[in-house]
């Protein structure tokens, strides 16, 4: 496969993409579906199916790269995905049961989700993850369900949630390690809390997020002329008091997030 330019790119890999069996629908996601790319970023696709769907058949295309079986990337909403290279670019293809997408979609809609555990993810992945990208995504090709905005009752209990999380994971970590001078959990422990605090400022601001990667920038946990989620832990020491100092310094600041 060879393309002219940008334009064309994402367009031809659509349509390989497509004449997978099973696949009812291909969409761009990613930074390059939000236009806040980089020269050198990755091209983010998702096939959506229903039924059969084979990696064989993805790998029969002939790109380069490593392609996981279903559920390879540990089940639930990733359910797996490839990493390759096509025209020389590097593309990252998710693979998306359509059926299990409408339940969780309908699941958003009432205000239900669960949190599920992801490599690379600090907090985990709420189900809803797989909402977000119906309404971010571009779609190259078939046709895709639309949340319709964010639902009224996934922005009150996914805040409540998340916001929850965050401050039993602070209280534990006072306790059981910011007290006790242990620095690197403590340190993880802020870390995963300001992550979760941030979901929980987004949701509240019916704001989608399809990853963590802006996480923090997005909720406000990190700007200049603020003291954010790096301040708090820059130069911190095993000195119990002051890891007990950071704890409290994180649970203010997301106690604090703008709404």
């Amino acid at each position: 496969m060879t393309s002219r330019d940008d334009t064309d790119f994402p367009r031809d890999v659509a349509e390989r993409l497509s004449g997978i069996p099973g696949v009812t629908a291909v969409a761009l996601g990613g930074s390059r579906a939000a236009g806040t790319q980089r020269p050198d970023s990755d091209w983010d696709f998702s096939v959506y199916y229903r039924g059969r769907f084979d990696p064989e058949d993805l790998r029969a295309l002939g790109w380069p790269g490593e392609i996981s079986r279903i559920g390879g990337w540990g089940g639930g909403v990733f359910n797996g995905g490839a990493w390759l290279r096509a025209d020389g670019r590097p593309v990252d293809v998710h693979y998306r049961d359509l059926d299990e997408v409408e339940r969780h979609l309908a699941d958003a809609v009432e205000g239900r989700f669960r949190i599920e555990r992801l490599q690379f993810h600090l907090a985990g992945v709420p189900t809803y993850i797989v909402v977000a990208e119906l309404a971010v995504h571009v779609v190259l090709y078939g046709d895709l369900p639309s949340p319709g905005g964010y639902p009224d009752r996934l922005r009150e209990t996914a805040h409540r949630r998340w916001l929850a999380d965050a401050q039993h994971t602070l209280g534990y970590a006072r306790d059981a390690y910011a007290g006790r001078g242990r620095l690197a959990e403590t340190a993880g422990a802020i870390a995963l809390a300001f992550a979760q605090g941030a979901h929980a400022a987004l949701a509240a601001r019916g704001e989608w997020i399809t990853n963590e990667k802006a996480l923090l920038d997005r909720a406000g946990f990190r700007r200049a002329g603020f003291r954010g989620a790096d301040e708090v832990l820059a130069g911190l020491t095993a000195e119990p008091r002051s890891l007990v100092a950071a704890v409290d310094a994180a649970s203010d600041l997301i106690g604090e997030a703008p709404e």
